[in-house]
């Protein structure tokens, strides 16, 4: 058995049969068969920065180390080839660097870019679909590649297609980035509404999102933790209304389907939650959306303690949290919300 603590950034003890680094497309395809004929079940990571193991893993974990990017451009987009299993942050800072805009609002999301689709990442009010050209796939069972544009990647709120038919058995092997020239800021959210759209930079509001993130978020190495632990919850206008009746001051993001976003975690800290400790599982004290591994936590501490987070606003807001968060149990991904209720 391996030891996966090190593996993912909530640094909770559990072990897998087997650990392997894929730095070539070449090297999967006789691991993968030989796991398929052995029946052992396969789990493929990037940093693990959105992952729960609520047990020991019993098969083999094969860490996405695919490397390189590849630019292209025209007279209006900048064009992207990112390697699956190159750092998030990093990508961000290369494009600056680099004189693009677009992704700085994204700035310090943990995860590689082969993860990014998955969830459709976002923050600040941009999200990876926005982004979007293709995602490059490896169908394990044929051994083909293909690619899916972004209309077919079925994206939405930390939603995509990733996370249904293609879950098993494929594998995200690079994804395709289209950033417009003429870029534009996105001001939207928190401090970065104090810009001025006219004069601002990507730098300046990349520096800002990190100044803010870093304020927030307790990096893993101080306390495991995985981001935010639950999604934002959507609820109907009426119930929106309804709440908004009773707390005038509920944070809220109307979408555009007539759907309200609340903010997660705004309603936990009502709740009065931050600093709520379970075993070695505790919520952030700076953001009550965070989950941290305070003191050699075990996942039932942390699964506990999500349970009653739920409960708590469930029963103070008549909102119910999701997890963002994937579970892994023994098999695979399990899902979290059945699990935590």
């Amino acid at each position: 058995m391996e030891n996966l603590a090190p593996l993912h950034t909530f640094g909770i003890a559990a072990k897998a049969k087997k650990v392997e680094k894929i730095t070539a497309l070449e090297q999967l395809m006789p691991i993968w068969q030989q796991c398929r004929q052995a029946d052992i079940p396969v789990l493929f990571l990037g940093q693990g920065s959105n992952v729960l193991f609520i047990e020991d893993f019993n098969g083999t974990v094969l860490l996405n180390r695919l490397k390189g990017i590849e630019h292209r451009q025209d007279d209006d987009f900048h064009y992207l080839h990112v390697a699956g299993g190159e750092n998030w942050h990093e990508l961000v800072c290369w494009t600056l660097d680099h004189h693009i805009g677009g992704l700085e609002n994204m700035a310090l999301i943990p995860g590689c870019a082969g993860s990014a689709p998955i969830q459709n990442i976002g923050a600040y009010g941009v999200e990876f679909k926005d982004f979007c050209d293709y995602v490059e796939m490896l169908d394990l069972n044929n051994g083909e590649q293909f690619r899916l544009n972004n209309a077919q990647c079925g994206f939405g709120y930390r939603e995509s297609v990733f996370k249904h038919q293609y879950r098993d058995g494929y594998l995200i092997t690079a994804v395709g980035l289209k950033l417009r020239k003429h870029w534009r800021p996105v001001l939207k959210y928190g401090s970065l509404a104090n810009f001025d759209a006219d004069k601002v930079s990507p730098q300046q509001i990349f520096a800002e999102v990190c100044a803010v993130r870093n304020s927030k978020l307790p990096a893993p190495e101080q306390f495991g933790n995985a981001g935010s632990f639950f999604k934002n919850p959507v609820v109907s206008a009426a119930d929106f209304n309804l709440l908004q009746q009773e707390y005038p001051t509920i944070p809220n993001f109307p979408q555009a389907d007539g759907t309200v976003k609340l903010a997660a975690g705004w309603l936990i800290d009502q709740c009065g939650l931050k600093g709520y400790q379970i075993g070695g599982a505790a919520v952030h004290q700076q953001q009550a959306l965070v989950l941290i591994n305070r003191h050699n936590a075990s996942a039932s501490d942390v699964i506990e303690l999500a349970h009653h987070i739920r409960q708590c606003v469930a029963i103070k807001f008549n909102v119910y949290l999701q997890p963002e968060v994937r579970f892994i149990g023994a098999a695979g991904e399990v899902d979290s919300e059945k699990t935590i209720m």
